[in-house]
């Protein structure tokens, strides 16, 4: 399956889905507005990411790797685990709100990476279109595409990630490391004409 599941014009919807989720929860939304999300792409069961931004900076992210469920429900608790459950943050205030960015990713299955070396590895990678996943042992960690934009060369994009794995910066050079790529369809509301939250009263 490739990296373009789901129409376009279904992206404002699955955008609104995750911020009134997360404005629900915040108490400046009554309800979550189910208008529009009906049809069979949205019965899919996809892995998801949801990624918040507050001007330029993450905020939050929460995703699966694999299939967890029908797409709008994993959308709707990723947004909800981004804005208040993602360790590295607190939970996000009303003001914050009012400000963040929603990113929406929508998964294609991981393929396992054939390479013979460090070096043939980092030429294979694809800077803005691969998304990585690294395993070694039960250490794990992955990065989207839309994370080449920070990190655009193939090396430090790799050192970045076995960090995050908790392992050594240069972990992506040895032979037992496992490597998986995916790609992604990413709806954001800078691009794709979500109305702008409602300020809180």
């Amino acid at each position: 399956m490739g990296s373009r599941q789901i129409p376009q014009e279904y992206g404002p919807r699955l955008l609104k889905l995750v911020r009134d989720t997360i404005g629900q929860h915040l108490g400046v939304i009554d309800k979550v507005d189910q208008a529009g999300l009906e049809g069979e792409p949205l019965r899919q069961e996809l892995a998801t990411f949801v990624t918040l931004k507050i001007e330029g900076r993450l905020r939050g992210c929460i995703g699966n790797l694999e299939p967890a469920g029908p797409l709008l429900g994993t959308l709707a608790q990723n947004g909800h685990h981004a804005a208040f459950n993602d360790h590295r943050f607190s939970p996000l205030s009303v003001e914050e709100f009012e400000r963040v960015q929603i990113d929406v990713s929508i998964l294609s299955k991981p393929v396992p990476l054939d390479y013979t070396d460090g070096q043939d590895l980092l030429t294979k990678l694809r800077p803005d279109i691969d998304g990585v996943i690294l395993e070694k042992g039960k250490a794990r960690a992955t990065f989207l595409p839309q994370v080449w934009k920070q990190l655009p060369e193939p090396k430090q994009f790799m050192e970045h990630l076995c960090r995050k794995a908790g392992l050594s910066p240069r972990a992506w050079q040895g032979k037992d490391i496992e490597i998986y790529l995916y790609q992604v369809q990413s709806f954001n509301e800078e691009t794709h004409g979500v109305d702008s939250p409602p300020q809180a009263g």
